[in-house]
C-alpha cells in the first residue's frame, strides 16, 4: 500500500510538473498573440495609408505605365540580380575607395592650395595673366592670310630666331648696348681733327670695315643678288 501511494505521488508530481509547462507555454502563446494582435492593430492604419499614397501617385502616372512594361521590368530585374548585385559590390568597393583616399586628397589640395598661394606671392600668376594678354594682342593682330605665310615661313623665322639666339651673338649685342649706353652719355668730338684721330684707331677702322660689309650685303640683298653676295663674303672670312 505504501509503495503504491509512493508511486501515486510520483506520477501526481510529474503531472504537476507537466501542468506547469503548459500552462506556461499557453501563457507564452496567448502573450504573443496580443503582441501580434497589438502590432496589426499599430501597422493597419499606417498600412491603409501607404496604400493610399500609392494608389493616388499610381493614379497620376497610370497613362503613363503599361503592366507589361512593368512585368518586363521585373523580369530583367530578376534575370540581372547577379550583375545588380555585382554592381552594389563595386559600389561598395568605390565607397570604401574614396573613404580611404579622401584623407589624401584633402592634404593634395591643401598643398595645391599652398602652392597657388606660393606662385602668387611670386608673381607667377600675374606674369601668367599678362601672357595671356599678350597671346590675346598677337592672336587679335594676325589676319587668316598673316597666320598661313607663318606657317609657309615658319622654318625660317625658327632659323633666324636659332641664328640670333646663339651665345656669340647675344653677348656681342648685349656688351655693345652696354659700351655704347656708356659712350653716349661722354662729350663727343665732331671735329675734323678728332674724327681723324679716332681713325687711327684700329677697332675704329676694324668697326667701319664691318659696318661697310655689312652694308654691303644690306645694298645686295635690296638689288636681288644677296645670296651670291653672302657666299663670296663667307668664302673671303
Amino acid at each position: 500500500m505504501e509503495q503504491s501511494l509512493v508511486e501515486l505521488n510520483q506520477k501526481l508530481d510529474a503531472l504537476t510538473v507537466q501542468m506547469a509547462y503548459l500552462i506556461e507555454r499557453a501563457q507564452m502563446a496567448e502573450r504573443q498573440r496580443q503582441d501580434r494582435a497589438e502590432l496589426v492593430r499599430d501597422l493597419t492604419p499606417i498600412a491603409n495609408q501607404a496604400f493610399q499614397l500609392t494608389i493616388e501617385q499610381l493614379e497620376e502616372i497610370q497613362e503613363y505605365i503599361d503592366l507589361g512594361d512593368l512585368l518586363r521590368l521585373l523580369k530583367r530585374l530578376l534575370r540581372n540580380g547577379r550583375n545588380l548585385d555585382k554592381m552594389l559590390d563595386q559600389l561598395e568597393s568605390l565607397m570604401d575607395l574614396a573613404d580611404t583616399m579622401s584623407p589624401l586628397a584633402d592634404e593634395v589640395f591643401g598643398k595645391a592650395v599652398d602652392t597657388l598661394a606660393e606662385m602668387e606671392h611670386k608673381g607667377y600668376l600675374v606674369f601668367a595673366r599678362g601672357g595671356l594678354q599678350i597671346v590675346d594682342n598677337v592672336v587679335t593682330s594676325f589676319t587668316e592670310e598673316d597666320v598661313r605665310r607663318l606657317g609657309d615661313n615658319i622654318v625660317l623665322v625658327l632659323n633666324t630666331v636659332k641664328d640670333m639666339t646663339q651665345p656669340e651673338i647675344l653677348n656681342f649685342v648685349r656688351n655693345t648696348l652696354l659700351i655704347a649706353e656708356r659712350e653716349i652719355e661722354k662729350p663727343v668730338d665732331t671735329s675734323l681733327g678728332g674724327l681723324l684721330r679716332q681713325m687711327n684707331d684700329p677697332a675704329v677702322r676694324r668697326g667701319l670695315a664691318l659696318t661697310m660689309r655689312v652694308l654691303q650685303v644690306v645694298g645686295a640683298q635690296a638689288s636681288g643678288d644677296g645670296r651670291d653676295t653672302v657666299n663670296k663674303l663667307r668664302a673671303s672670312a
